[in-house]
């Protein structure tokens, strides 16, 4: 178990980098929807939002599979596994010609780089644990948010000077130099003795421990509500601003200023959250999360937008809120699994993105010509967050 006087620098810069991976595979392609929707001959342009939600739902399945693999053969061999995969998907990716055939090998993309975004939050519990934890999740949070913010950028720039193909061949490369990175600097963390004994029985009994954690299961649902209304404005931010706004040359630069609102929030969350607990800070940005989406439906209930730059205030005021729940609601689950924490880091990862997917793809198909949708998404899963909050509060009083 590493502490504050072991913290390395290059272990924390390494899991964000890890986990960048699928965060360059989401945000990257944004600008490009459009492009590979007209290539692949998509009519409803609303589809184009699969190219986003679907890589959630390989994230989610890909899961169950390779982090229970990682509590019985180790950490670091599941994720070579894994970006094997997910070489393969991107390779059927660049070469298909048919939409439906772009959308599995999305999903298998998923699949392929649900790995080393599990295994690098397993990692962390296998070194950390309680509010430590989550400060160090919660500055690999913020190394990682470099990725969103520069990914649409150049996302854009790729699509300018060569094609989308040229997107999915980077990710490639990015990826392959931090696999590289991490075979030759990165040891094992799960250390023989911690090691599960492999049975197929594994799953069921890891899930069985799981369920028994009633605070894991309900921080789990959280992370499902708010990460699903989150995935929304991803797959529909490229729709919005390029369609309802008109700031198609803008979009990338827009993306990467709201990103760096969750930045400066996770940054806050860093130096806080061993001074004042996890559990208090996840809340009151439970609580910021539902009066600024309250705010907004009460302003413009109307339906019509108001201008690009309220719009933005406003979602950067959520998008900080959120950067005060993400590594705070991992850590809250996870800090009760330490034992199994690559089963428990799939089952919450598993859980939350299958509860996300559906939440996104419903909610996306009413931001058409209004981003009132959105925030009212934004209210009622914040609501349900809350009250999921206030549940626990209960029971522990």
């Amino acid at each position: 178990m590493q502490n504050s006087q072991s913290f390395k620098l290059e272990f924390v810069v390494l899991m964000a980098a890890l986990m960048s991976i699928v965060a360059l595979s989401i945000d990257a392609l944004l600008p490009a929807l459009p492009e590979i929707g007209d290539a692949l001959g998509v009519v409803n342009v609303n589809n184009n939002q699969l190219l986003i939600t679907m890589i959630f739902l390989g994230l989610g399945f890909g899961q169950l599979i390779f982090g229970p693999l990682s509590d019985s053969f180790g950490r670091k061999p599941i994720v070579y596994i894994g970006f094997v995969i997910f070489i393969i998907a991107s390779i059927i990716c660049v070469t298909t010609e048919s939409f439906e055939m772009m959308i599995f090998g999305r999903v298998l993309q998923g699949i392929g780089l649900s790995s080393p975004r599990t295994i690098a939050i397993a990692m962390v519990r296998d070194s950390y644990s309680g509010d430590y934890m989550a400060k160090i999740l919660s500055i690999i949070v913020m190394v990682f948010i470099l990725v969103p913010v520069i990914a649409p950028a150049l996302g854009q720039f790729l699509l300018n000077f060569y094609n989308w193909e040229a997107i999915f061949y980077v990710n490639l490369i990015f990826g392959a130099l931090i696999m590289l990175w991490f075979w030759r600097r990165q040891t094992e963390t799960l250390i023989k003795t911690n090691r599960i004994k492999f049975t197929w029985h594994i799953f069921i009994d890891g899930t069985k421990e799981f369920i028994t954690h009633k605070s894991s299961v309900a921080f789990t649902f959280v992370s499902g509500f708010m990460t699903g209304s989150f995935m929304v404005y991803l797959s529909t931010s490229q729709q919005i601003f390029e369609k309802q706004y008109d700031l198609k040359d803008e979009f990338p630069y827009i993306f990467a200023s709201l990103a760096i609102a969750v930045g400066l929030a996770t940054f806050l969350n860093s130096r806080l959250v061993v001074r004042f607990g996890m559990w208090r800070i996840a809340f009151i940005g439970t609580i910021s999360y539902c009066i600024v989406s309250a705010l907004y439906i009460l302003l413009f209930f109307s339906g019509e937008n108001p201008s690009v730059t309220v719009l933005l205030v406003f979602f950067a005021l959520q998008f900080f809120s959120i950067g005060l729940l993400f590594g705070n609601l991992r850590a809250l689950a996870m800090q009760p699994l330490g034992h199994i924490a690559g089963i428990g880091s799939a089952l919450n990862g598993f859980i939350s993105t299958v509860m996300a997917v559906p939440i996104a793809n419903y909610i996306g198909k009413f931001v058409d010509t209004s981003v009132l949708p959105l925030f009212i998404g934004f209210l009622c899963f914040g609501i349900l967050s809350l009250l999921v909050f206030l549940r626990l509060k209960v029971s522990k009083t």
